[in-house]
């Protein structure tokens, strides 16, 4: 139900989603995270939590375990988003918005980037929304532009180093995000 009402309707795709995700505890125990999403050194641990299950019909053992749990989770560097069965079933619109927010506080949020005009800046979001090489086709058809207007831009993101030839060495067709390591540039 969460990847039906959620995750896809905000993203369109699952890439770096993975559901049941297991996980090492301190007690060196195996615990499972409903979902994991692994990008770029960030870790998140998406919990849908029913009221039955995981509040009313709980001891106090059960529910100081939960809070053990998460407090481990982040004692291990993982983010922890958590969601009721409830929000996922009538309010699915609310948890594709704080993903949004989420995302956009860790993805989106880079001093250079913050330097970067609002055209660079929706370049850069069709390259991360795409996940590929980028031709000037692409920007093209995403900003509604002539194809030397999307040239000029992708020469001007390349002068910045926050863009590389993909293919092509005397005309370049198409670009890629600049990486270092597991995170870009950026």
């Amino acid at each position: 139900m969460f990847l039906e009402n959620v995750w896809w309707p905000a993203f369109l795709h699952f890439h770096e989603l993975h559901p049941e995700y297991e996980v090492s505890d301190f007690k060196d125990g195996t615990r499972y995270l409903d979902f994991a999403y692994l990008r770029s050194g960030v870790r998140l641990a998406i919990e849908i939590d029913g009221y039955g299950p995981h509040l009313k019909n709980i001891s106090r053992w059960q529910f100081s375990d939960q809070c053990r749990r998460q407090n481990d989770l982040v004692m291990d560097g993982w983010q922890v988003l958590r969601f009721t069965l409830d929000d996922v079933k009538e309010s699915p619109r609310y948890c594709q918005q704080v993903l949004h927010q989420f995302m956009g506080r860790w993805f989106g949020d880079n001093r250079q980037l913050a330097e970067a005009d609002w055209v660079e800046r929706e370049v850069i979001r069709l390259f991360l929304r795409e996940r590929k090489a980028i031709s000037p086709a692409d920007v093209c058809r995403h900003m509604g532009v002539e194809r030397k207007t999307a040239r000029k831009w992708l020469l001007s993101l390349a002068a910045k180093n926050w863009i590389e030839p993909a293919s092509g060495s005397e005309r370049i067709r198409s670009y890629r995000l600049v990486v270092e390591g597991e995170h870009l540039k950026l």
